[in-house]
């Protein structure tokens, strides 16, 4: 054999390697990156430079934001409160009752619409649009490819410039499996109807439904006492991954053609910026909580359990300052799921089309109070924890639960069923029934994001004017 022929062979050997790790690696980054490079999407170079006081109140405590949505909208008669002779005088109905021991805490708000999830020459499809809308405020583009389009959602926004101040910019919770693809509504995809947060136009945030994954995403694994440890051993993995790739770069390069150098030098770029994120990770790991409370087994087989278990690891996360945005997908938009818990046998979506039949409507009515139900208890929860400065966890938060649906019988996306919880860090005035009187839901975004101190945002969505009487 010829030196020539050897070094080709030598070569060629030395490639198939390289292209056989980089396979390999990609597959180890994507089971090893998903639950902590997650933590730190959003970290650039301008969101660093950011105001301290972004995301805090006045008194310097975590100011929280979190979007909870329930689907299919809600009985319309049993929802909204029965009015007094002021905002602060408002009796509430069968739906809200269980919210009397935060009552003071909490605004109704009615009169805010999303009109970009109306039908228009969209036809038939109301469950996607009504939750693709829901924090982005425009209308997705109706496809059950791959050609997904709506907005970068309301929580992403504040995250991009918030989200380095904590080790996760953000949380998504769910209780529905996750699913980025396929037709599940009349020609839109069910990455709409199963995905509240939204990074990008194209790019839905995964919500995580399984409360075990999400304790050890945010703890890490083994009982308590080990979890810092998994923490590092999982970023030295990281680590490790890093040095290959920059290794198989270096092999790479001499394969590619000229047109293709810059490609690669994008890339390498994309690798330095996550070097810098898990270095940033890595100092706010030494702040890392290791709470006494047990890791969850999974997912509960009782859908109030499991509701509850989410809600309750969304506390954990707010009280440890582990993120301040949030967002809990209740259950998908058109969701058809029966509630044995409560004796009710039927789909809820079945249900909603009740075409005025009393005793469909009774049990739509029980679904909505069900819903509430597990609400008022996250936020009792919430309102039960002191904070750094002296108020309570829902003190210095801004939580909106609702659906994009309003009159679920008649896919209606006016006058949504919404309520404002929290003090707002003393930005909010709660205790009230609010009526907005018809203006677009991207308005309140604008609103809130004002409390949160963010800077530039001057249109969301289908924004008209920010709406600050909150």
């Amino acid at each position: 054999m010829s030196a020539d022929q050897g070094n080709r062979d030598r070569m060629a050997a030395e490639r198939r390697a390289s292209m056989s790790r980089r396979r390999f690696l990609r597959g180890t980054g994507a089971c090893l990156a998903l639950p902590a490079l997650e933590s730190l999407v959003g970290l650039g170079s301008s969101v660093r430079a950011a105001s301290s006081t972004m995301g805090t109140t006045a008194t310097g405590a975590p100011l929280r934001s979190a979007f909870v949505y329930f689907p299919n909208g809600a009985i319309q008669q049993t929802w909204w409160p029965k009015e007094g002779v002021s905002p602060t005088d408002f009796e509430l109905r069968r739906t809200m009752v269980p919210l009397a021991n935060v009552k003071n805490k909490v605004q109704v708000l009615s009169g805010f619409d999303h009109i970009n999830a109306t039908a228009g020459p969209d036809g038939a499809g109301d469950h996607a649009r009504a939750s693709g809308t829901f924090l982005t405020g425009v209308r997705v583009k109706k496809t059950a490819g791959s050609s997904i389009h709506a907005g970068i959602s309301i929580d992403q926004v504040a995250a991009n410039q918030i989200g380095h101040l904590t080790r996760f910019p953000s949380l998504e919770l769910s209780c529905d499996p996750v699913r980025r693809s396929g037709n599940c509504d009349s020609g839109y995809s069910c990455a709409y109807q199963y995905n509240l947060a939204w990074r990008s136009p194209t790019t839905p945030v995964p919500p995580e439904p399984n409360p075990r994954l999400l304790f050890e995403r945010l703890f890490g694994s083994g009982s308590h006492g080990e979890r810092k440890a998994s923490l590092l051993r999982r970023q030295d993995q990281q680590r490790s991954i890093l040095d290959f790739v920059r290794e198989d770069a270096r092999l790479l390069q001499r394969e590619l053609a000229n047109r293709d150098r810059h490609k690669l030098d994008e890339y390498l770029e994309s690798v330095r910026e996550i070097e810098g994120r898990i270095g940033q990770a890595e100092k706010l790991a030494e702040k890392t909580p290791d709470p006494e409370a047990p890791t969850p087994l999974g997912i509960p087989s009782s859908f109030e359990d499991y509701i509850q278990l989410q809600y309750d690891l969304m506390v954990l996360a707010f009280q440890t300052d582990s993120t301040r945005i949030a967002t809990f997908l209740l259950a998908g938009e058109g969701s058809n799921r029966a509630f044995p818990e409560i004796g009710i046998s039927e789909g809820h979506h079945s249900l909603t089309h009740h075409q005025g039949r009393q005793d469909m409507i009774d049990k739509v009515a029980e679904i909505d109070l069900f819903y509430v139900k597990q609400f008022a208890r996250f936020l009792e929860k919430l309102d039960a924890i002191k904070d750094v400065d002296g108020r309570t966890l829902l003190d210095n938060s801004m939580i909106v639960y609702g659906s994009g649906n309003s009159d679920g019988n008649r896919h209606t996306h006016s006058n949504l069923p919404l309520i404002l919880a929290g003090g707002g860090g003393g930005g909010l005035t709660p205790g009230r029934y609010v009526k907005a009187g018809g203006v677009p839901m991207s308005n309140l975004y604008l609103g809130m994001v004002d409390r949160l101190g963010l800077k530039g945002v001057e249109r969301f969505g289908d924004s008209t004017a920010r709406y600050d009487a909150i």
